[in-house]
């Protein structure tokens, strides 16, 4: 059990600063206070000035941490670059419901009245006040303030589609790069060898690994690609079609194109229909996720089939481990499968 003088002894000050802190005291400087409140994150002792004196016992309580720019999920569910994850969601919610855990969804995980300024304190002392025993983490931008935070706190965390470990942190996530590597493969076998490449968010881990798959299978195969012919984008279905929009109006002779998602592919549809362009007579197009529109499309869109099962159960039975005390475990890299459908055909020669 976590104690004020283990808060105090971390913190570089006395038991009894740590107490006037706790009781809502203003007789202490602010570099002081921080101090101490960053001592309680990292150690898990207390929450804010309403629970003194007692470390919290945590519960049978997951949080999850969604990607936002300001800390609220379901305002950005919408957002189509999220449907791939709606259904990891799902799967997620069933491993936890049969663990008999609950799944809590901070609104505000930086806290309005928080007690200190620093985000990443603020958000540890949050989810201490809820009493979770874990967090899984889908997605986060590499700039948000949560990431650092849960890496250095004691609570146990997944990442999903993000590359960290740690103490108390491991992550989940689809062979991107072989995945793409089955994508562009296939278009290899089919004739295909003007072929471009759209990956979404480059600078992201899943943006990059999937480019790179794409750059190595080509460079295998004795090809260069075109610098111009790489297009990176946001993820939403709009970020595709204004990029393919961008891309065809400089009339580059493609014959296919490889989309980072499954999303980015049917913005890219829309923007060829607008130039009376078809798949796949025109152009073939492939994209990655397999989620339930691809299979409904017209044409029904070839894709790269990630196994969402697989990474929702590694990422729950992964944290429930951690939360018994047991070695953090390694990371998961769940297999990726190519599914053939009607939006990719042999060149015509």
């Amino acid at each position: 059990m976590v104690t004020s003088e283990q808060v105090a002894r971390l913190a570089g000050v006395s038991r009894a600063t740590v107490s006037r802190v706790l009781n809502g005291s203003s007789n202490v400087s602010e570099e002081t206070r921080k101090r101490i409140y960053a001592a309680i994150a990292t150690l898990g002792y207390g929450t804010n000035i309403l629970t003194t004196g007692a470390s919290l016992n945590r519960s049978h309580t997951i949080a999850l941490a969604l990607s936002s720019d300001d800390g609220l999920n379901f305002t950005h569910l919408t957002d189509t670059r999220y449907y791939f994850y709606l259904k990891l969601l799902q799967y997620i919610e069933r491993e936890a419901a049969k663990e008999r855990y609950d799944l809590l969804l901070p609104p505000l995980p930086y806290g309005m009245l928080a007690p200190v300024d620093d985000p990443e304190t603020t958000y540890i002392l949050a989810l201490q006040t809820k009493h979770v025993s874990g967090v899984i983490a889908l997605a986060l931008n590499s700039t948000d303030p949560r990431i650092q935070a849960l890496c250095h706190s004691s609570i146990p965390s997944i990442f999903v589609d993000s590359r960290l470990e740690g103490t108390n942190t491991t992550y989940v996530k689809s062979d991107y790069m072989d995945g793409a590597r089955q994508a562009t493969e296939h278009l290899l076998q089919l004739g295909h060898r003007r072929i471009a490449f759209f990956p979404g968010e480059a600078i992201s881990i899943a943006g990059a690994e999937r480019l790179m798959g794409c750059q190595q299978t080509m460079a295998h195969a004795g090809l260069v690609i075109n610098p111009n012919f790489i297009r990176p984008s946001g993820w939403n279905l709009m970020d595709g079609y204004q990029a393919a929009m961008t891309f065809l109006n400089e009339h580059h002779d493609v014959t296919a194109i490889v989309a980072g998602s499954d999303m980015l592919a049917l913005g890219i549809q829309r923007a060829l229909r607008k130039h009376n362009l078809h798949v796949p007579e025109d152009i073939s197009l492939i994209g990655f996720d397999d989620i339930d529109l691809s299979e409904t499309n017209d044409p029904p869109l070839t894709t790269i089939r990630q196994d969402t099962q697989a990474l929702s159960e590694g990422a729950v039975t992964r944290l429930l481990q951690m939360t018994r005390g047991e070695k953090t475990p390694a990371p998961l890299i769940a297999s990726t499968q190519l599914i053939v459908r009607a939006s990719t055909r042999s060149i015509q020669k």
